[in-house]
């Protein structure tokens, strides 16, 4: 994953956590489970604590 400045890292989480709750909504875990992996990469490269989705496995 290539690197950004902290503002596009911060709107790809914002956008990843939407596309999440979609995902959650329609009962779609595949999608599910891609969201939460690139939220914990992205929480990973701001820094901030790492979100647990044990619904997922993750």
């Amino acid at each position: 994953m290539a690197t950004y400045q902290k503002g596009q890292t911060w709107g790809a989480l914002r956008k990843a956590w939407k596309g999440y709750r979609i995902a959650k909504v329609q009962n779609d875990n595949a999608r599910m489970k891609e969201y939460a992996t690139r939220i914990r990469t992205l929480q990973g490269q701001l820094g901030v604590p790492k979100a647990e989705f044990p619904n997922v496995g993750i």
